[in-house]
């Protein structure tokens, strides 16, 4: 929904639906009259295509959701119980729930405080005996260093896999993310920059081997034929969210131009006191999300809800201080910047159909709020 006098919403689907309405409902039709709703052509063709979007080399296999897309990874790269996974505490949940699933260990790295990315220079302190991979989160659509992170984990023989749900469409140097590790993990979540109507996600790995494991482990194991060949899962995507994905994927380079205009926009308008959290260097972030950091979070959350403008806090509480997860025995001052980001970051509106006039107002309302003093 585009911005009315009414509100400015943090996201809605319906007015990209309404553009492409025709397209998706005639790809839901179709594979309706196909007969086939799991593993067909459809999820096939979006495969193929995502590969290609990618620009790489390799294999996409289509499952579930995004926190599947973890977990297979994980698996297929021989990662085990009581091994160890070094990732950053700032993240969905689902990142270390999906560490879990696999029955490893997830290790917090600390973060940098302007870009609110893995800080690199905090990951070979944490490497033990037990450490197998690396997941960097390319979060809010900003890209974590691969070259840098890579001259890491190769010195010490550890798997990367890439969470990339945050930041398809975005680059490093020119080349996509998802396609520096060992795997890239994709989500298609509703809000994503390339959403589903419904869940979905994808492991792309350039590797031959990995590949055919990620296949076999997302259908209960089984190879070509119903006899599990180790011990699998159910995580498919399903026939109609590859066709609408499919549709979708067509504007996917128009609709993240979107976003990075609607970022230079608030770039330029928005008050100093309102601290940008910039691209990565080398990076061309995909502005999943657009993220202030400010001492004043709750004046500004309080003007914003005044003038019927969405915001919200991704995140609010960092997972190593959930009690869901006070197992792992962290505490507060464990990770001091990413304790402290998460008490300053507000993330506002931007998604493809924001207009100009709409962006401007959510500056006004920001600017008010912060130069007060």
């Amino acid at each position: 929904m585009t911005a009315t006098m009414t509100g400015i919403p943090l996201f809605d689907y319906r007015s990209q639906y309404a553009a492409l309405k025709a397209e998706i409902l005639e790809a839901v039709a179709r594979v309706f009259d196909s007969g086939m709703l799991i593993l067909g052509s459809e999820v096939r063709a979006f495969e193929e295509a995502f590969v290609d979007h990618l620009g790489a080399r390799g294999h996409g296999i289509g499952v579930g959701n995004g926190t599947d897309a973890l977990a297979v990874a994980l698996r297929a790269l021989d990662v085990r119980a009581g091994d160890e996974v070094i990732t950053v505490s700032n993240t969905a949940i689902p990142t270390v729930s999906a560490i879990r699933m696999a029955g490893a260990v997830p290790v917090f790295c600390d973060v940098d405080a302007s870009t609110c990315l893995m800080d690199l220079n905090h990951i070979e302190a944490l490497i033990t005996n037990r450490t197998r991979a690396v997941i960097p989160v390319h979060l809010f659509g900003n890209v974590v260093d691969p070259e840098g992170l890579l001259a890491i984990t190769k010195k010490h023989g550890l798997r990367v896999v890439e969470d990339c749900a945050q930041s398809t469409g975005a680059r490093f140097h020119g080349r996509a993310v998802g396609t520096f590790g060992d795997v890239g993990c994709f989500s298609f979540y509703p809000t994503k920059n390339l959403g589903a109507f419904g869940d979905g996600g994808l492991c792309f790995a350039a590797e031959d081997g990995v590949a055919e494991a990620i296949r076999k482990i997302r259908f209960y194991g089984c190879g070509k034929t119903y006899y599990a060949e180790q011990e699998g899962v159910n995580s498919r995507l399903d026939e109609v969210q590859a066709a609408i994905l499919s549709v979708k994927l067509k504007h996917l380079e128009a609709h993240v131009e979107n976003r990075r205009a609607a970022a230079r926009l608030y770039d330029e308008n928005l008050s100093p006191e309102a601290e940008r959290t910039p691209p990565g260097p080398g990076a061309d972030h995909a502005y999943h999300l657009y993220v202030i950091k400010t001492d004043r979070r709750d004046a500004v959350m309080e003007r914003l809800k005044t003038a019927r403008i969405g915001a919200g806090v991704h995140y609010a509480t960092p997972i190593h201080l959930m009690s869901g997860y006070g197992f792992l025995g962290y505490g507060p001052g464990d990770l001091p910047v990413t304790e402290r980001l998460a008490g300053r970051i507000l993330t506002l509106p931007c998604f493809p159909e924001l207009s100009r006039e709409a962006v401007l107002r959510v500056c006004d309302a920001v600017n008010d709020a912060v130069d007060k003093t």
